[in-house]
């Protein structure tokens, strides 16, 4: 046999083979994916409804800050809450910081 018959032997046997970066990056493509639907996607979807449940505050709303102070709003600006806590006080917080609203059917916060 000559040397240009085995390279052309050579070269038929690797041409059914898969590309290597295909093999190689596929691993990553799949954990991305995997990723995207189980970590990033729901996350997503959290910040926007905290967003939106900090959107529709309103006064009378029972809130929850992230220290854990529950109070009453009983003014909403743009970017600060003012929250009553007990009788006669009256905190100002960043909107920001609101962690949750609380259902209307949960215990009274001044009561």
């Amino acid at each position: 046999m000559t040397s240009a018959q085995l390279t052309l032997f050579a070269a038929a046997a690797n041409a059914g083979a898969p590309p290597v970066w295909a093999s190689t990056i596929m691993p990553f493509l799949l954990m991305g994916v995997v990723f995207w639907f189980f970590i990033f996607r729901p996350q997503m979807a959290q910040q926007k409804a905290h967003r939106n449940k900090l959107a529709g505050i309103k006064k009378g709303d029972q809130v929850v800050t992230g220290g854990g102070l529950v109070g009453k709003v009983v003014k909403v600006d743009e970017n600060y809450v003012d929250l009553e806590l007990g009788q006669n006080v009256k905190v100002k917080a960043l909107r920001s910081t609101i962690a949750d609203v609380l259902s209307p059917t949960g215990t009274a916060a001044n009561d």
